[in-house]
Formats: C-alpha cells, structure tokens, sequence
C-alpha cells in the first residue's frame, strides 16, 4: 500500500511539473491610421512601414482612411494601397474609413457608388480568412456580408475590427446604416461572449470613426454603437480598448460614462491614433499586472 502512494505521489507530482501554466500577456503591435493623404506623405508612409519592420511586434493596425476623403476613389489607388500594405514583414490587420468607400459619393472623390466601393474593397483586402502583410495570421470573419468585421487572439487578449465610418457612421444612407448597425451589434455581443467563454482577460475593439464626436444639431450615429460598448465593457470582467482614428489626434485616455451615473467605466480604455498631417504611428504595449491586462502607448516615432 504505502509502496502503491509513493507512485501515485511521484506521478502526481510529474504530472503537476509538465502541466500547462497561464503565460503572462507580454507583447507589442503598432496602430495607425489616416495616412497616407497626399503626394508629400506617399513616401513618408512607405518608410513609416519599413521603421516598424524594423521592430519587433506582433502585428500592425491601419485604422483606415487610407486616403483623405477628397482624392479619387478609384481602382488603382486601392491597388497601390494593397501593394504598399505587402511590404509589411509583419502580420497587417485593416479596417476600413469613410474616405474610402462611405465619402466616395464625392465630386472630387469621382462620383462613386459607396456600396460599389465598399464591396470593390471586401474583394481586395477581405476575400480570405488571412491578414494582409508577408507573415500573415488567420482571421475569424464575421458572416451574413460584413467580412471587414474579424477576429483574432494573441496571447489571452481578444481583438476585433469594426466597420464604423467618420461622417457620423453614414447615418445619411439609412437603410445600410441599420443593417450595418445590427451586424454591429451581434460582432461585439459575440466577441464579448467569446472572450468570457474561453477566459481571456481583455478585448480590443478597433474602427475608424471617433465614437465620442458628432455631427451639432442631428441624430447622433455612434449612440447605439456607445451604448452597446458600455453594456459589454459593464459586464466584463477584464480590460477593453478602443483604438480609433478619424480625429487625427493622439491620445490615451478613458472617456466612456455610465449614462445613468455619469461614472466612467473604470475597464475601458480609448487610443486615437495620429492622423495626417501627423506621420507616426503608435507603440501599444500589453502586459500584465497583478493578474489584470495593462495597456501602454507611445508615439512610434518620438516626437521633435
């Protein structure tokens, strides 16, 4: 009997030794967004992509807006931009702006139809479940039409991209502006549900519009989107950032409140990203503290 224990006990205790541990959150990735606009940031922007393949992150975020709203919207410069986003070493992750498909209705921009320009751009840079750049990753895509909304995890912290355009989220096109809202709505109640079904500790949402701006004297287009991220920041557990761009404007902040309370919500962190005529991108650092995911940020470049 006692010689059957001491078995037991050594091949508990190889058992304990070899068994998985929860590794600690420690990694870096660059978002940015806004850029390139003009002729002069072209070749700026193209050697911002070779300063952050010179780092070593985990993978980058181009908020969209890759061009500013009044430039063409045309074929070949979607192309040009695809070609650009190769040249990332890293795994590339892009959500989309208003300036390229949502203001394509433009004079200046050509005229476009921007749900031609919209399915123009899934077929370019969403087509498959992989990112953009040369050491891609797998992409979760979100069904039912909407395959710019994707999924990915690294390192216990869930990521999820949205399509949430400038211009107050083109409330003018009614009938896309509710569709794309409930799709909206069920990407992130499920992103949610997913990070608490498997444990993880954070959830990062990523789009282009500045939710905490609107258009003076009309309906607000972020206000379902807000409260919708309040509802599932409320009910989580770890940390949430939202990365943005559309202001131009770099900053690390936490502006989101309870709307009964007026209280902020202590787990819910904003980062705008740098826009032109602004060239850098931003340094987001996670790591862990007492158990809890730690978001940082820094400019990319330090600024003169």
């Amino acid at each position: 009997m006692r010689r059957f224990f001491r078995w037991w006990l050594i091949l508990a205790i190889s058992a304990f030794s070899v068994a998985p541990l929860a590794s600690a959150a420690d990694f870096t990735f660059a978002a940015f967004g806004d850029t390139p606009y003009t002729e002069d940031e072209e070749p700026l922007f193209v050697d911002m992509i070779g300063e952050m393949n010179r780092e070593k992150l985990a993978f980058a975020i181009h908020v969209g807006d890759f061009k500013r709203g009044s430039s063409p919207c045309s074929d070949a410069v979607f192309e040009q931009r695809a070609e650009w986003f190769a040249l990332f070493h890293h795994a590339l992750i892009y959500t989309l702006g208003d300036n390229e498909w949502s203001d394509c209705r433009r004079l200046r921009a050509g005229r476009h139809d921007p749900l031609e320009r919209l399915q123009k751009l899934r077929s370019l840079f969403f087509a498959d479940a992989y990112s953009l750049g040369q050491n891609k990753i797998t992409l979760t895509r979100q069904s039912g039409g909407y395959p710019e909304n994707a999924r990915w995890v690294h390192q216990g912290v869930v990521f999820a991209t949205l399509n949430v355009p400038g211009g107050n989220n083109n409330l003018h096109m009614p009938k896309e502006f509710a569709a794309r809202g409930k799709a909206l709505d069920a990407w992130i109640r499920e992103t949610f549900a997913y990070a608490q079904t498997h444990h993880h500790r954070a959830v990062v949402l990523v789009m282009q519009a500045n939710p905490f701006v609107s258009s003076i004297g009309t309906r607000n287009g972020y206000a379902e989107l807000l409260a919708a991220m309040t509802r599932a920041s409320l009910d989580f557990a770890g940390e949430v950032l939202l990365i943005h761009g559309d202001t131009h404007r770099y900053r690390f902040d936490q502006p989101l409140v309870e709307p009964q309370s007026r209280r902020r919500v202590g787990n819910f962190t904003r980062l705008d990203v740098f826009g032109y005529p602004f060239m850098n991108w931003v340094r987001v650092r996670v790591s862990q503290r007492d158990g809890r995911i730690v978001f940082s940020a820094a400019p990319g470049f330090r600024p003169n």
